[in-house]
């Protein structure tokens, strides 16, 4: 077993973990859970509020290698896309097409830097019309992840009628979850995140 990995988080206000009263969000559950089940993991959160698929592009590589430099292993996990479905004074903030271009441009630095990535995708919000877009953005990411191989969570498909998930973001701020969302979340993650992170630290070879 690979005695020290080291995890990039790139990504918006829910990889931030924003409105989450205990401060971990869903990515300080899944990596306090890798750490449970054995694995010497060292996870750095680079998530930004507001922040779109191409604006989590433009930093991806400069934020991420200098953190990616040591140890044993290394990998990237990304969540972008709800802000690019809002919608700013009658104009969606990034339009399908770009978004996709940009997921593009981050499974090629991926590629170009060595790193295993796991992609995942949006969650739901409190609004009903951004929801409809959000699931038509996640369907068309998850298929883009699907031709070029690579791992991607679909978050939102199984947060469709989730009554609870509604009316908690609702409370809120009509976008962020609390605690009790965000381990809803990271649930959903784990078993994806679980069986990426094994494949990753298989290519390394033991110290013992």
């Amino acid at each position: 077993m690979p005695r020290d990995i080291r995890l990039a988080f790139v990504g918006d206000s829910f990889t931030a973990g924003a409105e989450d009263d205990l401060a971990l969000g869903w990515v300080g559950r899944v990596v306090a859970w890798g750490r449970a089940v054995g694995w010497n993991l060292t996870g750095y959160n680079l998530g930004i509020r507001r922040e779109t698929t191409l604006d989590i592009q433009a930093r991806l590589v400069t934020e991420a290698r200098p953190r990616l430099r040591d140890g044993d292993a290394h990998g990237l996990v990304v969540s972008a896309g709800i802000n690019d479905t809002t919608v700013m004074a009658g104009q969606r903030r990034v339009n399908m097409a770009d978004t996709l271009a940009a997921l593009d441009r981050i499974i090629e630095s991926a590629v170009v830097e060595r790193w295993p990535l796991l992609l995942v995708g949006p969650a739901l919000v409190g609004d009903a019309e951004q929801n409809k877009r959000i699931v038509a953005l996640s369907e068309a990411m998850a298929e883009r992840c699907d031709e070029r191989d690579v791992t991607y969570v679909e978050v939102a498909a199984s947060l469709i009628g989730d009554e609870e998930w509604v009316a908690e973001v609702t409370s809120v701020d009509g976008a962020h979850p609390r605690a009790s969302g965000y381990e809803r979340l990271a649930n959903l993650v784990w078993p994806a995140f679980r069986e990426w992170l094994d494949e990753l630290a298989a290519t390394v070879p033991s110290t013992s």
